[in-house]
């Protein structure tokens, strides 16, 4: 039929190719504003106005590049990423790798049932309901759902994203200024300034991310005639999620810098929103910080699962029962448990280490996975022509490198503060 479909209209088969391989790319490039990447363009635009925009620009290229090589990994060889550094560098290195991804995403979800938890407390919602709750919604749609009727409900979760767009209008920003300081990056000389530059530019690439998309499109049984398709998906998704990221710094700078405020968290700053944007400018920023949150606390779990499942050579997938796949089953059921009891359980005070904790590992973790990732896309044996070309490899050379140096550094201004200047 699409052979058919080709010939007649070729531009509607383009249509249809793209509708049938949608999916994973726009998925994991949304979940990467989770609570934590919300947060940090909520301090952003709160304390620098619209002078950091100019950065997207540089951070959704150099997304696009990463995933777009995990992508194209995914796609031609039909394996996900553990699984081929498993295969080219032995189970040994893959199971130090497994070790410090399960600290960092258990971590990393904890954090996201925190958001949650800190969302749904600005609707008078207690955690010791909410959490609960999203912890068995969250088990329940992955462990007894299929992957299609699972990719439907994330790409759901991507849409309520809008939410921050219409917050973004509602907050009435001078639209001319922010677009001078998008195109005209401005001068800033404060250390706090480059500080959370290299913040937003950390929040971009998580290493989690590569993991998730590799899997998610060897499962979606992406071929490599469809891959054309696949690369459309994950410029899409990278591109949809930085214009939000754009929206929740546009919406901080018009009310909260512009009237001195300063916020910590993204739940700060939904409260925060309602005196100056309106009350519900401000709902619909805790609604979107929430969508967020449970978002990321569904996919860092299932992302956890494949990565471990597949670098220890077990059966992985969302279409695989518990009696098909019992680890796999078994270590998302482990992650959502343990994050979510985290949160009811522990106090606040001792669960702000361990969170601290999986960013300065994520930090760490970035230029490994990065280097791993690059010397898989430039291996002929794998990808045969497929492999980066040089202009490209250059591209993305700089790329890892640059997110790799600013991971790397936001860990040793936050482990060593003394050595930055006042």
């Amino acid at each position: 039929m699409m052979e058919r479909l080709k010939r007649i209209n070729p531009r509607w088969a383009a249509v249809l190719a793209f509708l049938a391989v949608i999916g994973p790319g726009i998925i994991t490039a949304n979940v990467d504003n989770d609570a934590g990447g919300i947060a940090t363009y909520s301090i952003a635009g709160a304390s620098f106005g619209y002078t950091l925009l100019w950065s997207l620009i540089p951070i959704t290229i150099a997304l696009i590049v990463v995933q777009e090589m995990a992508s194209r990994l995914g796609v031609m060889t039909g394996k996900g990423f553990a699984d081929l550094i498993r295969e080219k560098w032995g189970i040994r290195v893959t199971f130090y790798l497994m070790i410090a991804l399960l600290f960092v995403n258990l971590s990393n979800t904890m954090a996201e049932f925190a958001g949650w938890a800190g969302s749904m407390e600005i609707f008078g919602v207690s955690k010791f309901v909410s959490v609960p709750i999203a912890a068995l919604v969250v088990w329940l749609l992955v462990v007894r759902g299929s992957y299609n009727s699972v990719e439907k409900i994330f790409l759901f979760f991507t849409v309520i994203y809008v939410t921050y767009v219409i917050s973004g209008f509602l907050a009435r920003p001078d639209w001319g200024l922010a677009l001078h300081q998008t195109l005209v990056p401005p001068i800033s000389f404060k250390v706090t300034y480059w500080v959370t530059l290299v913040g937003v530019i950390g929040t971009t690439i998580a290493p989690w991310m590569q993991f998730y998309l590799q899997s998610a499109v060897v499962e979606k049984g992406i071929k490599p005639k469809d891959y054309t398709a696949s690369a459309t998906d994950v410029i899409v998704g990278c591109i949809i999620t930085d214009v939000v990221a754009m929206f929740i710094i546009v919406a901080c700078a018009a009310t909260l810098n512009k009237h001195g405020i300063t916020v910590s968290s993204a739940e700060n700053a939904a409260l925060a929103l309602e005196p100056l944007a309106g009350k519900y400018a401000s709902v619909l920023f805790a609604i979107g910080f929430a969508n967020a949150s449970l978002f990321a606390a569904s996919i860092l779990p299932l992302s956890t699962a494949y990565t471990v499942a597949e670098g220890l050579g077990w059966e992985s997938g969302v279409n695989r029962t518990f009696g098909e796949a019992p680890q796999f089953n078994w270590i998302y059921t482990g992650m959502i448990f343990l994050g979510a009891s985290a949160i009811i359980l522990i106090p606040q005070r001792l669960l702000i280490p361990v969170i601290f904790g999986s960013q300065v590992l994520n930090g760490v973790l970035v230029p490994v996975t990065a280097f791993f990732a690059l010397r898989l896309v430039n291996d002929r044996s794998l990808l045969g022509e497929h492999v980066n070309g040089r202009w490209y490899n250059y591209l993305a050379w700089a790329s890892v490198l640059a997110c790799s140096a600013a991971a790397i550094f936001m860990m040793i201004t936050a482990l060593f503060p003394g050595l930055m200047p006042s």
